[in-house]
Order: structure tokens, then sequence, then C-alpha cells
């Protein structure tokens, strides 16, 4: 076997089991969020957000191995073999990245206290009883969203000193604004959530893992799907007929009505991981294209 080949399925393995595509398009957020709200491009704060999300992906596999194997995850052999060393590399990085970036951003030290704190409850054994937020009916889902809330909302409106400095937040942003957008994205995410889960559900099933197809079958949970697309939906477009949101916020809400289309198709050949991932690699390509616009200043943004 070459060298290349050898290299190429060790980065395979890596994007696998870190979950890159959701490293990327949580990074992409609040990338893009950040730029929303302030008019800058938050760089640093976008790789701290995809270290935060590559941590608790990675301690997230190690306590995963039962249903990843179940629903065939990539990469789930590899965390087996070496879930010792996955630990360390998890917790590491995690002690050394909050240390670090405590010296640049002290602002955003609760919010990443606090994210990893529901990250180690959602999938550790740590509440009462033994029992993990990963296997409570609907509050899975919320826990999940709200990490994603916690640092693509969260970091950057925190670093630029929301509430406390008002002329670092553009003057269009208001309470409104964040709470509005807030509801979109929130369900939005929660839509990625319930798509998800559908992929898991033989393996969630035997795991004891209460999720909505699990409970309620794959048409309850499409039904759902279908809801909070359409909920997301309302607060982006009411928000911007209401004057709250602006139009280079509202805009986004042309990305449920693609994924609607999209995910509708997967489901009826029924759902993969490869389906999940490529709809998350999209969600992070619209990002990027939403970008590429407002470099070019072509009209809307």
């Amino acid at each position: 076997m070459s060298d290349r080949v050898i290299f190429r399925r060790a980065l395979t393995t890596l994007a696998s089991i870190s979950r890159l595509h959701i490293v990327a398009i949580a990074a992409m957020g609040t990338f893009t969020f950040g730029w929303i709200f302030t008019g800058r491009y938050p760089w640093f704060l976008a790789v701290v957000c995809g270290v935060d999300w590559f941590v608790v992906n990675l301690l997230n596999r190690v306590v995963d191995l039962k249903e990843d194997q179940l629903n065939d995850i990539p990469g789930v052999d590899f965390v087996a073999r070496h879930r010792r060393l996955v630990l360390w590399v998890g917790f590491g990085t995690l002690a050394g990245s909050l240390v670090a970036v405590h010296l640049i951003h002290p602002e955003v030290t609760p919010l990443r206290v606090a994210y990893h704190l529901l990250g180690l409850a959602y999938n550790w054994r740590l509440l009462p009883g033994g029992r993990r937020i990963k296997e409570l009916y609907f509050f899975k889902n919320t826990a999940s969203a709200m990490g994603f809330m916690l640092t693509v909302f969260g970091y950057p409106l925190a670093a630029a000193g929301w509430g406390r400095d008002p002329s670092r937040i553009l003057a269009d942003v208001t309470l409104a604004t964040v709470l509005l957008g807030g509801g979109f994205f929130f369900l939005f995410e929660l839509s990625y959530e319930v798509i998800y889960d559908l992929r898991d559900a033989p393996g969630d099933a035997a795991s004891g893992v209460r999720s909505f197809p699990v409970v309620h079958g794959e048409r309850g949970a499409v039904h759902i799907i279908d809801g909070l697309i359409a909920a997301s939906l309302i607060f982006a477009v009411g928000g911007y007929l209401l004057g709250h949101l602006p139009w280079r916020l509202a805009i986004m809400g042309a990305a449920p009505l693609i994924q609607l289309g999209i995910y509708k198709r997967m489901v009826r050949n029924g759902i993969t991981t490869g389906d999940c991932i490529l709809l998350t690699w999209l969600g992070t390509g619209l990002l990027t294209v939403y970008h590429l616009w407002v470099l070019a200043d072509l009209p809307g943004v």
C-alpha cells in the first residue's frame, strides 16, 4: 500500500471520527452570523467554534460505539481500538484551548464552559440515574440545537460586547433581531437533528435513545421535520416583514426550502450516512456562496 493511500485513509478516518462536516458548518455559522451582527469577519472565533465542535464530536464517538456500530458509522473500528488515545486528545485539546482562548477573548469563556458542560451531559452518563441527555425524549434534540446557539450566535455576540458596548454591533441588530433570527436558526437546526435521527433510528432504538423516529416512527418524524422547516420560515419571513430582520439575515430563509426538496428525495430512497453528510456539506456550501455573493457586491445582501 502506497504512502499516498495510507495518508488518504488517515484523513478519511479523521474526518469521520471528528464529524468534520459538522465542525465545518458550525465554524461557518459562527463566521456568518458574526458578520451579520457586526459587519466584521470573526476568523478567530470561527476557529474556536470549530475546535469546540471537534472536541465534543470526538468525545461523543467514544461513548457512542454501540450505536455507531449498529448504524454502520465510518471510523467506529478506529475509535474502538484507540479509545484511550481519543480521550486524551479530546480532553487535552479542550483544556489547552480553554486557557489559550481565555487570554484573547475572556468574554466567551462562560459560553464555552456552558457548551462543553452541555456536551458532557449530552454524551456521558452524568445525570441522575446514570442517564445522559441524548437518551431523553425531546431534550436530546433541543440540547444539541442549544449547542449550536451557544457557539454560532453566542460567541460572536459575546465577543462583540453585546449588551455592554453597542457601538460594536450594527445599528439594525436589536434584541428583536437576535430573538427572531435565533428562532429561525434554532428551528432550522432542529430539523437537521431529526433528519440525522432518521438515519440513526436502528442504533438508537437498540441503545434506548428515545429520538423522534424511535418514538413516532419515520412518518411521524417526517411530519416533525416539515413542521420545523415551516416554523423556521415563518420566523425568517415574518421577522423581515415586521422590519426586525435585515435582508442579509432574512435571505437565509432560502436554505430551509432547499433542504426540504433534497431531504424528501433522500427519505424516499432510504436515508443514509452519506446523505446526512452531503446535506450538511450543502449547508456549508450555501454559506460559502452567501459570502462570495457579499464579496462580489452583488445586490440583495
